[in-house]
């Protein structure tokens, strides 16, 4: 990952809308900046009413706690969880059908402004008139997830921006500290029933998930994702979902030949059964290629995990709040739990 694919698995190209720049000014006078002097451990500082130390090191600051928040989806759908509400969002969130994405989990997306909604879209002159306070979103490798590099200047113009690390050396655990964090920076109550009953229930379904490897150990899980040219097979070594189940003791298959990224080792459909595995965990974004549509994919169907049925979703992008991620190793736990060994 962190390049995402989308349906055509190319990268749209963005036309910055006129006049966006002439509210700059006007703009950032109420958001703030991100050099202002801040607590090192996200806390409210002297010199601001918010501040927030992000993953790629930035003291961003706002006078006033923000209210308009525009947030990446997956971020906007963490917040959501935590009792946070935003005005804006960009990312994919709604289907061609109308419907919410996978990525904007419990968000109303109904109740959002949806700046962009695949990968390269971002609507700037719409994020200008919200007036924002914030921008919000995750980073997995030191940029701003889904904000485009044409007009990245543009929008980070407009509002203090920060970011939650999900990638590189950072674990599913520690990402959802730090989401928690913002959350209860922009004033969540991490103290509420919900709040403490959710990360009750994630540290059980980790422990669930470590009984599961120990008693059906051995079982090969291979991470895979679909379009119509290429099968990717990702690496467990680089996304903060995969990484912590590795450490609850998942057993993995790892790719051979990483892409530059080292991320994934594309493989045409002729080669995807090249790894064997007890199961596989399938991309479940919107734009990736599901079980349905595998089905008359020669190497695909012929591979032993396909045949024994032991196929089942993953969260590629999972939304950083202890709710959702709590099911996520639910899940797991159970496929690891039942599955035979058929590699």
């Amino acid at each position: 990952m962190p390049k995402s694919r989308t349906s055509s698995f190319t990268r749209r190209g963005f036309v910055a809308a006129g006049g966006a720049l002439g509210l700059v000014a006007v703009l950032t006078a109420c958001g703030g900046t991100d050099s202002a002097k801040g607590d090192k451990d996200n806390g409210a500082s002297a010199s601001a009413a918010w501040a927030f130390k992000d993953d790629l090191g930035k003291d961003v600051t706002t006078k006033a706690k923000p209210k308009n928040i525009v947030a990446y989806t997956g971020t906007a759908a963490a917040l959501h969880d935590y009792g946070i509400e935003v005005k804006g969002v960009f990312g994919p969130t709604k289907t061609t059908d109308g419907k919410a994405d996978v990525q904007a989990g419990s968000l109303d997306i109904s109740k959002v402004e949806i700046l962009g909604n695949v990968y390269d879209e971002f609507n700037v002159e719409k994020y200008a008139a919200l007036q924002p306070d914030v921008l919000l979103t995750n980073t997995w490798d030191g940029t701003y997830w889904y904000v485009p590099e044409a007009s990245k200047d543009k929008i980070l113009a407009l509002a203090p921006a920060a970011a939650v690390k999900v990638g590189g050396d950072v674990t599913l655990d520690k990402a959802l500290e730090r989401t928690a964090d913002l959350a209860k920076s922009l004033g969540a109550d991490m103290n509420s029933k919900k709040a403490v009953d959710s990360k009750a229930r994630f540290e059980a379904a980790a422990a669930k998930v470590r009984e599961a490897t120990k008693a059906n150990p051995g079982v090969k899980v291979l991470v895979g994702s679909g379009s119509d040219a290429l099968f990717y097979a990702s690496t467990p070594d680089t996304a903060a979902d995969l990484k912590y189940f590795k450490q609850l003791g998942v057993e993995f298959v790892t790719p051979e030949k990483l892409d530059e990224g080292g991320f994934f080792e594309s493989l045409s459909w002729e080669n995807a059964g090249k790894y064997k595995a007890d199961v596989i965990l399938l991309d479940n974004r919107t734009g990736t290629l599901q079980p349905e549509q595998l089905k008359d994919r020669p190497t695909w169907v012929e591979m032993p995990a396909v045949k024994a049925g032991q196929v089942v979703p993953r969260v590629t992008e999972p939304i950083y709040s202890y709710e959702k991620c709590a099911q996520i190793l639910e899940d797991l736990a159970k496929s690891i739990q039942n599955a035979k060994k058929v590699s």
